[in-house]
């Protein structure tokens, strides 16, 4: 095998782990583990591990914060159309190429997306709620900050 070859093998090979990693995404059970575990959590520390919620309204008193990930949802400058360029050198020849594509959306939300729900009373947080249709694993973006780590 030629330095070129194993060095083609060798990036295609990292490549292939990288997207196998990320492939398996955030641990739904950090958002299971948070409706349980973050239940008296102070407020101030909710706001400094969570941040800033998306929407918060107040009712028969208590505090309902809301927070929203959705990683299926991304802004495209070129409205939904991207052009891509590659180039390939391998096994004695090279190419390169160009593309446009074209996205269309369908439906009216992410399978990615979640609202995690923070009811606050005044002994910090009475409950964590999350719609049922809710992707746990979208969830887990917005609490693993605040989720302290599974015993080992």
């Amino acid at each position: 095998m030629t330095v070129r070859r194993v060095g083609t093998a060798m990036v295609l090979g990292l490549a292939g782990a990288l997207l196998a990693s990320c492939a398996t995404g955030p641990d739904p059970q950090i958002a299971r583990r948070a409706q349980t575990e973050l239940v008296g959590m102070p407020k101030e520390r909710l706001l400094a591990c969570a941040g800033v919620p998306a929407r918060q309204a107040q009712a028969n008193g208590r505090e309902y914060y809301t927070y929203v990930s959705d990683p299926g949802v991304a802004i495209n400058p070129l409205g939904g159309s991207s052009i891509g360029v590659g180039g390939f050198g391998g096994g004695g020849s090279s190419g390169v190429g160009v593309g446009l594509g074209f996205g269309l959306p369908i439906g009216s939300s992410s399978p990615g997306m979640c609202e995690a729900t923070f009811v606050l009373g005044p002994d910090g947080v009475e409950q964590v709620s999350y719609p049922g249709n809710a992707s746990l694993s979208a969830c887990t973006t917005i609490v693993q900050n605040c989720v302290p780590p599974a015993p080992r």
